[in-house]
């Protein structure tokens, strides 16, 4: 049923300060001047359309960008005001695009929820772009200002007639703020078009690259319901998705959540507050986890499951193979949010009210749907079940000081360096690799952890059976801050984590269980950039006395070009098939010293995609791993 328009017009908007020091410190208003900013940039563009949305009156949003990097956001909605606004004798869409904090979003009269920046969001990237341009369309006609650095190089203009309604505008990142490039890439701008078109139920987003003819479409008609299908992908689910939705009696706070429980260990609950993704949880969150397991607990005691005290579950207990998005909409200007990043909801007001709308859908539906509710609790009972006996496993461990670090592993060659911030620790495949390398470090800071064979699939391991596993019990250990629980990130003993492996099947397989392990188990460890994976030269070239090394195919035949010259003999190239190959001298001066070496860091970009690789190719589900390696068959390197 379409919205009735609401009188959206100038006298709604609010102004606070000017934009001068947007300019001074631009890291203030988008969090940092590297490219991530210049998304940042686009996301608050795209936030005012989809501020329409939530409103109820845009249903598409077109994002374009252009060959000269410049991108434009178009949608369908209302259209900023352009009346003059009398208290400031401007248009309504020049203070919109100059002046900071000023929106229809201060006072809930024109938006009664928005994403952005607390309305700063158009102002901040008009100050921080060569030049922008705002096109808005709204009663039969179409109007138009530019603006360069944030300064209007005229006024508003009428701009002939329009048929439809909407603003459409272009902006240009200002090379002199982002000095690490402006150049958008489609893949970041796709994921994160896609995050906000799934909390978004039904609103279209179209997107375009010129620069390649690449383009996406995003539009689901089942909003977070979509979301949660999307992240049990490669999974086996124990019940369909349960959706809970309820308003408060003011209309102030709207909650939406989606819980579905899949058969594996590990939890993926994601909150949100209109299109802002709460990273570090908060209120919303605490509510929805007290009334999770509040639900659970009174359902098991109502159908007997539980026999007596002893058998209450935990919060912990209730989080193994869940799926759930808590969503909250709620009024801009009430929201209070803990740290600048907006990682943290604080309104206290959430928790009551998402407890007792969780609670309260939950209890219908345990009523409603009682094969369902079984099927939970029995996930729910073994997990508990579980927990008791990795503890008790867990804790014969600790009681002997192994896990505090009491004693070191004898297989780890300690570096003599105690500062953890420039410690490295190289966990080194295999005992020859492992002498080269301790033969090779430099005592001072590097410290070797040679691992003997394959290690163990913790994608489907309980803590139990992970500190029984003698090489990653003695990871554990080495790296001193504990696992689960009992972890203590002061304790970590390196800073610099470096997975280094042979460039074969066998090493790469090692290296993918060891990645699994960490971001399983230890994901503080990839999320604050201590995990690195060593890059190995695959060749060395001999010329004569010369020797130089190739990281690849490519580099090999550029090395041998660009010498060819020089040496009229024919080179001798050694493939390396293993770290063992190279003597300690060679894997100090290649792969170890950090003035030459070549390393990656690990990072998570998009956690969810990551949990659904490592689900595929690391579960117990064979039919997606098929279809992976079938699809991606072609493109393999094979070294045969």
């Amino acid at each position: 049923m379409a919205k009735i328009a609401e009188k959206y017009t100038g006298n709604q908007i609010v102004v606070l300060e000017g934009l001068e020091p947007v300019r001074k410190r631009p890291a203030m208003y988008i969090g940092t001047t590297s490219l991530a900013g210049v998304h940042h940039c686009l996301n608050e563009i795209i936030d005012n359309s989809i501020d329409e949305a939530l409103a109820g009156y845009a249903k598409n949003v077109w994002v374009t960008i252009h060959t000269d990097d410049s991108v434009t956001v178009r949608d369908d909605g209302r259209g900023i005001p352009v009346d003059k606004v009398s208290k400031y004798n401007v248009s309504a869409l020049e203070l919109v695009m100059t002046k900071l904090h000023a929106g229809g979003k201060f006072e809930g009269k024109a938006y009664k929820v928005s994403g952005g920046l607390h309305g700063v969001g158009a102002s901040v990237v008009n100050a921080l772009s060569t030049k922008v341009e705002v096109e808005v369309h709204r009663d039969g006609k179409a109007y138009i200002q530019t603006y360069k650095r944030g300064i209007p190089t005229g006024p508003v203009k009428a701009n002939g007639k329009a048929s439809d309604t909407g603003t459409i505008t272009t902006f240009s990142p200002d090379p002199e703020i982002f000095q690490e490039g402006i150049s958008l890439n489609f893949e970041g701008v796709k994921k994160q078009v896609r995050d906000r078109a799934y909390l978004i139920a039904r609103l279209a987003f179209h997107l375009t690259d010129e620069r390649t003819a690449e383009t996406a479409n995003y539009y689901f008609e089942g909003g977070i319901t979509s979301l949660v299908k999307a992240l049990n992908r490669n999974k086996i689910v124990l019940h369909k998705t349960i959706t809970i939705h309820k308003t408060s009696t003011d209309g102030d706070i709207d909650v939406e959540v989606a819980i579905q429980y899949n058969d594996g260990f590990s939890e993926s609950t994601e909150s949100y507050v209109n299109v802002i993704h709460t990273v570090e949880g908060g209120t919303h969150l605490t509510g929805f986890r007290m009334a999770l397991t509040r639900a659970i607990n009174d359902y098991a005691k109502k159908i007997g499951a539980a026999k007596n005290d002893t058998d209450t579950i935990t919060g912990d207990d209730t989080r193994e193979g869940l799926c759930a998005i808590v969503y909250i909409k709620m009024p801009s200007q009430h929201l209070q949010f803990e740290g600048q990043t907006k990682g943290k909801l604080g309104n206290a007001e959430v928790t009551p009210f998402v407890q007792s709308a969780v609670k309260e859908g939950l209890d219908t539906y345990f009523e409603e749907n009682p094969s369902d509710g079984r099927a939970i609790l029995e996930k729910i009972f073994l997990a508990a079940k579980a927990r008791l006996a990795a503890k008790a496993a867990k804790d014969a461990i600790i009681r002997k000081g192994a896990l505090e670090g009491a004693s070191l592993p004898g297989k780890l060659a300690d570096c003599q360096e105690k500062d953890p911030t420039i410690s490295e620790l190289f966990i080194v495949e295999g005992d020859s690799a492992g002498g080269s390398a301790k033969q090779g470090r430099d005592r001072k800071f590097q410290a070797i952890l040679p691992l003997r064979g394959k290690i163990l699939n913790t994608e489907r391991a309980r803590l139990d059976k992970i500190v029984e596993f003698e090489e990653l019990k003695a990871l554990v250990i080495a790296l001193g801050m504990g696992i689960a629980e009992t972890l203590n990130p002061d304790k970590l003993r390196y800073h610099r984590i470096v997975i280094m492996t042979d460039a074969d099947v066998d090493g790469e397989h090692i290296m993918t269980l060891l990645l699994t392990f960490f971001y399983r188990h230890m994901p503080y460890i990839i999320e604050k950039g201590h995990l690195y994976i060593a890059q190995p030269p695959l060749y060395k070239i001999s010329m004569g006395k010369q020797a130089y090394y190739a990281y690849s195919d490519d580099e090999r035949d550029k090395t041998i070009r660009e010498h060819a010259k020089e040496y009229k003999g024919q080179p001798n190239i050694q493939r390396y098939k293993g770290l063992g190959e190279m003597n300690p001298e060679q894997l100090w001066e290649t792969t170890m010293n950090p003035a030459n070496r070549i390393m990656r860091r690990v990072d998570i970009a998009d956690a969810t995609a990551a949990d659904q690789v490592f689900a595929m190719l690391m579960g117990d589900e064979v039919p997606p791993r098929k279809r992976f390696i079938q699809t991606h068959a072609k493109s393999a390197t094979l070294d045969i």
